[in-house]
Order: C-alpha cells, then structure tokens, then sequence
C-alpha cells in the first residue's frame, strides 16, 4: 500500500514539474497568444501618437495598434505611465512591446529591438505664433527653449544648442504638454520635438503655435522597442510581419493620412540610424 502511493505521488510530482517547466518554456509569443491580449506600455503625452481625447486614450499609436491586434488574434491591452518609465518597465517584464514610440538610434538599437519604422521623427522647434525674434533654429541663442525629460528630442536640443555662439537655456519639463504650457506664457521662446508632433500642436492651435523651418535635427525615424531577448525573438518576428503587411496593404498610410495629414515616406527597417 505504501509503495503504491508513494508511486502515485512520485508521479503526480512529476507531472507537476513536467507541467511548470512547459509554462515556463513558453515563448512571449506563445504566452501573449495564450493571454489573448499583447501588452503595451506607452506615455499619453505625445500627440498625435498617444494622448488623452475627452477621457479616451487615442492617437496614431492606437489606431495602428488595433491594426496589430487583427493580424496577432489578440487584443491590445495598454499600460499607461510617464515615458521616463517607459522603457525601463519594458525591461522589467510590465508589459510585452513599447507604444511610444521612441526614435531610433544607435545606443538604443544596440539595448532594444525596433519595429519598422511607423513615421519620420526629425527634430524641429514650435515658437509661438508671430514671434519675429524666431524666424530660423539658431534663433534660439542665448535664450529658455525647452523639451520633455528623457526624450531623444530634448538629447538633439541640447546638442543643437551647444553649437551656438551663445547657448541657449534648454529646460527639461515632465512631459512635452507642460513645455507647450510654459510656451505659450511666454516662459520659453521655443519647444523642441519631432517635425510630426509640432505640427499637429500648430495644426490644432494655429493662433497660438507656428512651427520654424527648417528642421534642426537628423534625420530619423520613429519605431517601437521591444526587447532582444531571445525569448523574445518569435513576438517581434510576428509583429514586424504584422506591420509590413499593414504598411504594403495601404493600412499604415491611411492612418498618418489621419493623424499627420499626409502620408510618411518610411525604410521597411532602419538597421544603421544616422543619430
């Protein structure tokens, strides 16, 4: 009798064991299908891509999430947080892929993996409307400009600003919202962002935003990170799949038709990013 269930419980222990190990060799892709939902993280302060309309979460970011989620079989379930803890929670196992987006770079590829790219992400400034004092981005020596804390942006702002003859006083705000606030008190001359931002602030408050031409910054793409972990290989395959489909389908235009007002020129993959 002793034998038969010591017999039995070395079996169930076994099967337990068998068991855990199986859901622990699981792949992200094959845990975000068992899941049924694709987790994403991403900041509600950078429109058009992501922010808040009358208590909705909407944006670029959204739409073309969506589009994502057909083509997985799955639902998009977002994790909403300051983007200085953005990438920092995608590393720590939050939530499965960023929605940022974040621009591409070198420093950045060599820690993440990037999708292909879903718009163009170069560097201009907003002034306010009529200011004369600005008329082109060297403009801005010797005077407060600003930028939202911990963005490539604010990195290409800073950089922009130490080739001038006087340097200028680049202030880092939580959020790009609070540098549009500062900017139209009249508390800074200038907002630095990617050309696709501004000009949707410009777009949506023309009596109190214009942007400068040209742009400042390097050319540069806009994609989102995920991690390069091998276990993490399989998710990304599917999502690159997944949004080449969308883009040679007609999908991805329409949406920054949408949101942009036309439609980006965007490389399938950035593999060497000029920043």
């Amino acid at each position: 009798m002793q034998k038969r269930f010591f017999l039995k419980a070395l079996i169930g222990a076994a099967f337990l064991v068998g068991a855990t190990a199986g859901a622990y060799a699981q792949d992200a892709l094959a845990r975000v299908k068992e899941s049924g939902s694709l987790r994403v993280g991403t900041e509600t302060a950078f429109a058009p891509f992501d922010f808040i309309d009358a208590g909705t979460h909407a944006g670029l970011n959204v739409d073309l999430y969506n589009e994502i989620g057909k083509e997985l079989g799955v639902k998009i379930e977002w994790v909403l947080l300051p983007w200085e803890g953005v990438l920092p929670g995608l590393e720590a196992g939050k939530f499965d892929i960023v929605g940022g987006p974040a621009t591409i770079t070198k420093e950045r590829m060599a820690r993440y993996r990037f999708t292909p790219p879903i718009a163009e992400a170069t560097v201009a400034l907003l002034k306010r409307k009529g200011d004369e004092t600005i008329t082109k981005p060297e403009d801005i020596a010797g005077k407060a400009v600003g930028g939202g804390k911990a963005s490539a942006q604010l990195a290409q702002l800073k950089a922009f600003a130490d080739t001038l003859p006087g340097k200028a006083d680049v202030r880092e705000y939580p959020g790009n919202n609070e540098a549009y606030a500062d900017l139209a008190a009249g508390r800074i001359v200038a907002v630095g962002n990617s050309l696709p931002n501004i000009a949707f602030v410009a777009q949506q408050r023309p009596d109190t935003f214009e942007v400068v031409q040209p742009p400042f910054g390097t050319k540069a793409y806009f994609g989102y990170p995920g991690r390069k972990d091998e276990d993490y290989k399989s998710l990304m395959d599917a999502v690159q799949a997944a949004m080449l489909k969308i883009k040679g389908d007609g999908r991805l235009a329409k949406i920054q038709e949408k949101w942009f007002g036309a439609a980006f020129d965007t490389p399938d993959l950035v593999a060497d990013p000029a920043l």
